[in-house]
């Protein structure tokens, strides 16, 4: 077995070898430019790191990986252009460093590439690969347009909130983990426990996001602490708040949301100060710990050996430990 320092050199690589350019240009060199641009690339690591745990060389399972990582930033490209976003990643945002049309074509194009890495492999593990990916690549979809219609409702509960996580970022994870098992060819009891490990720690992973946006260290976090307060974003905290607070302050934390976003420090500070009065803060942690926990029972019904498990347990922990 390998560390999680070793996977992520692998992928880190083999990403840095792989080169998508042809021609047209203005096609292919936003790929390979987004793709170069680096990111955590948590996913393909996470397709690798579940072939390697059912025996299966890192190699045989590069292009699932590669899939779920061109997938993955297919998706940035056409969101970074719906929320008209400048950087991604300290970068230039495609949109902004070609054009609009650019922009579409290529995030297109890669959608396409994805599905043609799954043609490294024999009929069988391709079929179950696509059908899979199908699936996958229309919840995180559907989930990008609950967080869009979540934009301008007032009654989104926490139920459709966590599905609409679950969709647009979640799914998306226990399929990287699922993809490593079908390349694998470990059986389907194992494969669906991976998936579901996966999924669990997705949505435990973006509530954390959604608490490290509002009380993030800013020299760590690596992006604007509250920003999603001030984008009036509707997270998990939001919805807390509103659920426990008094109905005065429920009017209050409304009203803050209905203004147009501007980078006001005096707001950021009154919703989080309402976050905290009302135990936002501790119920979302209480929920990202749950989230966990669940991820954690699954692991242990998965029939692999147990240093095995320790690998996916001890990735499971960082993740959940981090300040980014």
């Amino acid at each position: 077995m390998q560390t999680i320092t070793d996977y992520q050199n692998s992928i880190a690589e083999h990403f840095n070898s792989l080169d998508v350019q042809k021609e047209p240009a203005n096609l292919y060199s936003p790929i390979q430019y987004i793709l170069n641009i680096g990111g955590k690339r948590i996913r393909p690591m996470l397709t690798v790191m579940v072939a390697d745990i059912f025996n299966c060389a890192i190699e045989k399972a590069l292009p699932a990986a590669t899939a779920v990582e061109v997938f993955h930033n297919f998706s940035l490209i056409h969101d970074d252009i719906m929320d008209e976003a400048p950087l991604r990643r300290g970068h230039q945002t495609v949109h902004e460093k070609w054009d609009l049309n650019t922009g579409i074509l290529s995030g297109d194009a890669m959608l396409i590439l994805a599905y043609q890495f799954f043609e490294n492999y024999e009929p069988k593990i391709f079929r179950q690969l696509a059908k899979l990916f199908s699936k996958t690549a229309l919840e995180v979809c559907e989930g990008q347009q609950y967080d869009v219609d979540f934009e301008i409702r007032e009654d989104v509960t926490v139920p459709e909130y966590l599905k609409m996580i679950e969709y647009k970022t979640a799914v998306l994870v226990g399929a990287a983990m699922k993809m490593g098992a079908i390349v694998a060819e470990a059986n389907e009891e194992d494969a669906n426990l991976v998936y579901d490990f996966g999924l669990n720690l997705g949505i435990a992973f973006q509530l954390q996001d959604d608490y490290l946006d509002a009380f993030g260290d800013p020299e760590t976090f690596g992006k604007q602490v509250g920003g999603d307060i001030i984008e009036n974003k509707k997270t998990y905290l939001y919805l807390m708040a509103m659920q426990n607070a008094e109905e005065d302050i429920q009017r209050q934390l409304q009203y803050l949301f209905s203004l147009k976003p501007n980078d006001s420090s005096e707001k950021v500070e009154l919703v989080k100060n309402i976050f905290r009065n009302s135990r936002a803060d501790e119920m979302t942690k209480l929920a990202i710990r749950e989230y966990t926990d669940k991820a954690m029972k699954t692991l242990e019904a998965i029939q692999v050996a147990e240093d095995k498990k320790k690998v996916l347990r001890a990735f499971g922990e960082n993740l959940m430990n981090r300040n980014v």
